[in-house]
């Protein structure tokens, strides 16, 4: 009788282990190359970001619209939705093309993958956060002006060009939040969904834990604890789509150096489709 427990143990650990990816990077940053890499991306010329107004009964959502660089007639590309951090609220039409959304616009990212890129702006925030005694752990509530941007979704998909199944989410911080928030409102809308350093929504989690969801945190991160991203992750036992990658030694503002130079993002989103 013990041997049978201890194999079944032990075959149950095997099923949790393929089933779930955790990635360990041990990756530190240096300053000075911080500096130069987010300085060289918010060089690029931003102008291909085609600069448009959302409006609904009386309301305003800015936004920007990347289309791919060789647009083909009748063909139909991904859409990105990128999702700004909370430092670029406004609604110049401008500060939430953070360097982490400006990568789409290197050459590398735009001959391999090429898509149409939203970077919707919000004047105030769409997520807000509050403590979870439960789950001991920090968690985020959509906000109402987060419908403007699902009006405006609705309206984009209708684009013949816009592959329907193949719509992907990816935000930092906040912008991670507000991912989920879509993910969670939405679940049959996204084929696939990267949430950098935000706190984790937890409020439709049967409707979403089979998605294809990337979640990175850094442990050093004392600003949105790295703690929300591990018990999300628990959460989602059993999704072999589902995949964590925690950076050892990286906190809330450097968590994106290790993404600024190549196309690790989009190499990963690309691979799902509804």
């Amino acid at each position: 009788m013990k041997r049978i427990i201890l194999l079944t143990t032990f075959f149950i650990v095997l099923i949790d282990l393929k089933a779930q990816k955790t990635i360990l990077e041990k990756t530190t940053v240096d300053s000075a190359a911080f500096v130069l890499k987010r300085k060289a991306l918010n060089n690029i010329d931003a102008k291909p970001f085609e600069k448009l107004i959302f409006e609904l009964n009386g309301e305003k959502l800015p936004y920007r619209l990347l289309s791919p660089k060789k647009l083909k007639p009748n063909a139909k590309y991904p859409l990105v939705i990128a999702l700004h951090n909370s430092s670029r609220l406004g609604n110049d039409n401008e500060s939430q093309l953070e360097p982490l959304t400006r990568t789409w616009l290197t050459q590398q990212v735009r001959e391999r993958y090429p898509a149409f890129v939203l970077a919707p702006q919000f004047e105030t925030r769409p997520t807000i956060y509050s403590n979870n005694e439960e789950l001991k752990t920090s968690i985020a509530t959509p906000q109402q002006n987060i419908q403007l941007l699902i009006q405006l979704l609705a309206k984009l998909i209708k684009n013949p060009q816009i592959d329907a199944d193949r719509i992907y989410l990816i935000g930092y911080s906040m912008g991670g939040s507000t991912a989920q928030h879509l993910l969670s409102l939405k679940p049959d809308w996204f084929a696939a969904m990267i949430a950098i350093a935000g706190v984790p929504d937890f409020s439709n989690l049967a409707k979403i834990k089979n998605k294809p969801i990337w979640l990175i945190h850094g442990k050093q991160d004392y600003e949105n604890p790295f703690l929300g991203s591990e018990k999300l992750f628990e959460q989602l036992q059993g999704n072999k789509t589902a995949r964590f990658t925690i950076y050892e030694n990286l906190n809330h503002n450097n968590i994106n150096y290790p993404f600024f130079d190549n196309d690790d993002l989009a190499k990963w989103l690309f691979k799902w489709k509804k």
